[in-house]
């Protein structure tokens, strides 16, 4: 469009110099009424009084009324020569309007009721004859070629500067661009561009800088995931090298025939026993992880009433809060609260907070469920006045084989509990959070979207 509008005003250009090179020449030589008709027979109606007549005598003619002998009988106007009579070659000759004549003729014959000659005559200073019909061509000062070739010179010349300019205009967003690229070859994920060019340019930078984003995220993504998967394999070997590590040793002891009476064969089976239950159950929530990662993984979502959800899942684990000793406030309205979660996934992470109060708190513990309906979303609240997490943990409690004590880490547990239920939570579209307040040591917060 600039090319096109830089185009409208050369045209306009062209069009403005023409015109004032025409109007000069014209103004020159033109006659005082540009309107004037320069035929005798445009006068035979009314010679002496009409509206033709007044502009010829204005302009500097006259009027001659000529009788069959082409005698001059009548004037009208200023008559500037001194002829009384015409011969018949003064009348072709002067017909003829050659440019070295002093005046300009027309001639007219009356109509047949009526005798004479009506003769026009102009200074010919006053007009100019040419044989073309254009007005434009004959008032030029020159050649039409002249002014085709300088159109064309211009046009190429503005060509030439147009594009010379928008070739630097380019070139620059594209070396920009380009160098961008060759950072983000390199590795160099956080590489940003600034492009103070047209917007389809800056548009490109836009797309640009999003993508280094995604890229940078991904690897950085990429770079945790490593990472995590090399702590998982290192806390994996370690959690499952000291059961096993056990089991054989109380296994060599049996062979050996080191449990003489039956109390210490049964004790030696009993370790046996639990170290194998603590491997079996380390591996099923492995296997429950990689599960919940697996894009295979289907979910079984479900909008369905999470207060009596709740009290199913209390209603459950209500026996083994009893004989732990804790003391239970479960609060939940009366009316059905709604919102879309998978049974099973969330069923999992309520029972695993529930039983890490259980297992990590001492006898006389408070333990409050409660479910709190909001406009977005449903929150979920399982809190103890325990032992509490250390704070400095808080940012990597819910990452795999992170426990939150020396105490609760002797109890056996697997470090992936808190894992499984934040991912259950995330694939969900919900939230798990940790906090305290008041005098409740730990309280999760879960939010599961209306």
């Amino acid at each position: 469009m600039l090319f096109m509008f830089i185009l409208l005003v050369l045209a306009l250009g062209v069009y403005l110099f023409v015109s004032l090179d025409v109007t000069h020449t014209f103004a020159k030589y033109r006659i005082a009424d540009p309107d004037l008709k320069v035929e005798a027979n445009a006068y035979m109606e009314d010679p002496d009084n009409g509206i033709e007549s007044k502009r010829l005598l204005q302009s500097g003619g006259w009027l001659e009324i000529l009788d069959n002998e082409r005698k001059v009988i009548k004037v009208v106007g200023e008559k500037l020569d001194l002829v009384s009579q015409y011969s018949d070659d003064d009348l072709f000759i002067g017909l003829e309007n050659r440019s070295q004549q002093t005046y300009f003729y027309s001639l007219a014959h009356f109509p047949d009721n009526a005798a004479g000659w009506l003769l026009l005559k102009i200074p010919r200073e006053k007009i100019d004859v040419s044989i073309n019909s254009d007005p434009l061509i004959s008032y030029l000062k020159h050649p039409v070629s002249f002014y085709v070739l300088l159109a064309i010179w211009l046009m190429l010349l503005l060509i030439f500067v147009y594009s010379y300019w928008m070739a630097r205009r380019i070139r620059k967003p594209l070396r920009i661009i380009t160098q961008g690229l060759n950072q983000m070859t390199r590795g160099k994920y956080n590489t940003r561009i600034t492009l103070y060019a047209e917007e389809e340019f800056v548009q490109i930078g836009d797309t640009f800088n999003y993508m280094a984003d995604v890229i940078e995220r991904t690897a950085e993504e990429k770079r945790q995931a490593e990472e995590s998967k090399q702590r998982l394999m290192v806390d994996l070997s370690h959690d499952l090298k000291t059961p096993i590590t056990s089991i054989q040793g109380y296994a060599q002891a049996l062979m050996e025939g080191r449990g003489e009476d039956e109390e210490r064969q049964k004790r030696y089976l009993t370790y046996i026993y639990n170290k194998s239950a603590q491997v079996t159950k380390l591996i099923q929530n492995i296997l429950d992880l990689l599960k919940i990662d697996s894009p295979d993984f289907m979910l079984h979502m479900k909008r369905q009433d999470l207060s009596e959800f709740m009290r199913e899942i209390i209603a459950d684990t209500y026996g083994e809060i009893e004989q732990k000793d804790f003391v239970l406030q479960f609060l939940a309205p009366d009316e059905g609260v709604y919102a879309s979660y998978d049974s099973e996934l969330l069923s999992s992470v309520v029972n695993n907070l529930i039983s890490n109060a259980l297992t990590y708190n001492p006898p006389g513990t408070q333990l409050r469920v409660e479910v709190i309906p909001s406009d977005d979303d449903v929150v979920i609240e399982i809190a103890d006045t325990g032992i509490g997490i250390p704070e400095e943990l808080w940012s990597t409690i819910f990452d795999p084989f992170v426990r939150g004590d020396k105490a609760r880490s002797a109890s056996g547990g697997t470090g992936l509990g808190l894992s499984i239920a934040m991912k259950n939570m995330e694939k969900m579209g919900g939230t798990l959070q940790l906090n305290k307040r008041d005098k409740e040591a730990t309280v999760f917060t879960i939010r599961i979207p209306i």
